[in-house]
């Protein structure tokens, strides 16, 4: 009996985690608030020498026509050094470039941060054996993973 309620609680967790899966999105459970997950971001973004283009707090915005929405941020960053390889392999990987991470809470108050998956942006442009897919899947996670802890 303790086996199948077991069983029961990890099907819950999965069907849970897959109202946030969305077609090549990546997405890791935080420790932080919205803003404090997206400060970690970018500070770890810009001590490995990524540009910071844009930082959008859509909240902010859907506050300004009078909206409410639970605290959601964007942050755009990148670096020729990981972005022209893609489009080398698939020029028009550059209508997913630079890259972009989001942090948002869901209704019960988690906070989540989710990226787009290189692998996933790769074969979106036909170009899944591009060779730097692997660094940037590697850096991504790294990033991703400092930010939330």
């Amino acid at each position: 009996m303790k086996n199948l309620g077991n069983a029961i609680i990890l099907l819950v967790s999965l069907l849970s985690l897959s109202a946030w899966a969305a077609d090549g999105l990546i997405t890791v459970k935080s420790a932080h608030s919205v803003k404090d997950t997206i400060d970690r971001f970018e500070a770890a973004a810009k001590a490995r020498g990524l540009n910071v283009f844009l930082r959008l707090d859509h909240a902010a915005g859907a506050k300004k026509i009078g909206k409410e929405l639970r605290p959601t941020e964007l942050l755009v960053f990148g670096n020729p050094q990981g972005g022209t390889p893609l489009m080398e392999c698939a020029q028009s990987a550059g209508i997913d470039l630079p890259l972009k991470a989001l942090a948002w809470q869901d209704a019960a108050g988690q906070v989540w941060l989710g990226y787009n998956d290189p692998a996933f942006l790769a074969a979106r442009h036909a170009a899944k054996d591009c060779p730097v897919v692997p660094n940037l899947s590697k850096a991504l996670g790294g990033l991703a993973a400092e930010a939330v802890r």
